[in-house]
């Protein structure tokens, strides 16, 4: 299974964080110490704990990448070059770690690549979530895992509000709901039947976050709170009314499975032969040159 090349004048927009100061303010003093350890928890729940090789896609800063110790590899992957080098001030620029700055709807891997790979606080930004989901499975293995989350449409807020006509869009509807521009809910049911599609049928589901409310956080203290939360966590599988779900999921049918050598893929012509030299890539089908600087490969140029 190989995702096609996309023409740059066919790919949705991106959100774009260049230049943002989002892990500071949002993670380290924006007081979401409840949200990031329920995620570590469901990522210990869902995710392997050991793997070859690691696709973290809208990386950031590397909030989540420390916790993928278990990998032998990891490819750090983000739209924006500055949250890149963040991350390679958080983790360094060992061997270990890839750095690549890439469109998600255009991914720049060889098929078949990678056995993980996470996509966590990023698909809300997607305004073609079921072609962001095909180009991910493109590059995975057969029966590699795939970890998603996403923010939940159909979540106990929303319900309430609706019911209570302070909003007008429905939260049973299954399309999704542009609530800011490129901020989106999703519908449970409309993103199971998107991964299916894409040729990654959930497994497990996980619901976070049922004490996001300013109240829970400010009087009940961090630890049971995490606890409570973990302990409700399983019943994503039966009553998915969390504000967000953590799905695994698994790369099926036959796929493609990457050969020796292969890593990248030239995002504009699908070429597999590209030659590595101190500041570029180039592809030796169409010829472009993706530029390579202070340790991060850039293939975002196809939009310019």
């Amino acid at each position: 299974m190989s995702a096609p090349a996309t023409p740059p004048s066919d790919r949705p927009p991106v959100c774009d964080y260049e230049g943002s100061d989002y892990q500071q303010a949002f993670w380290d003093t924006g007081a979401r110490a409840y949200e990031d350890q329920t995620e570590a928890h469901a990522l210990q729940a869902l995710l392997p704990a050991r793997g070859r090789l690691l696709l973290e896609i809208g990386a950031g800063a590397g909030r989540n990448t420390p916790r993928y110790a278990g990998y032998e590899r990891v490819v750090v992957m983000d739209y924006s070059r500055t949250q890149l080098e963040q991350a390679q001030a958080r983790l360094g620029r060992s061997a270990r770690y890839v750095y690549v700055a890439a469109d998600v709807y255009a991914l720049p891997f060889a098929p078949g690549l990678f056995d993980a790979a996470t996509l966590i606080r990023v698909i809300h930004h997607l305004a073609d979530a079921p072609a962001a989901l095909k180009q991910i499975r493109a590059v995975l293995e057969p029966g590699a895992v795939f970890i998603l989350e996403f923010a939940n449409k159909r979540n106990l807020k929303a319900i309430l509000r609706w019911l209570a006509r302070r909003q007008a869009w429905n939260p049973f509807a299954p399309e999704p709901v542009e609530f800011v521009k490129l901020n989106f809910d999703f519908h449970p049911r409309s993103m199971r039947a998107w991964l299916r599609a894409a040729g990654l049928p959930p497994q497990q589901v996980r619901a976070l976050s049922y004490f996001r409310l300013g109240l829970f956080k400010r009087f009940v203290p961090l630890k049971l709170l995490v606890g409570l939360d973990a302990l409700l966590q399983p019943t994503g599988r039966w009553l998915p009314y969390s504000p967000s779900l953590f799905v695994r999921a698994q790369a099926d049918g036959p796929g493609a499975k990457a050969q020796p050598g292969w890593f990248f893929r030239c995002p504009v012509c699908g070429g597999l032969d590209l030659a590595e030299s101190s500041a570029a890539l180039t592809c030796g089908g169409c010829g472009r040159a993706w530029p390579v600087s202070d340790g991060i490969y850039d293939f975002r140029g196809v939009r310019a």
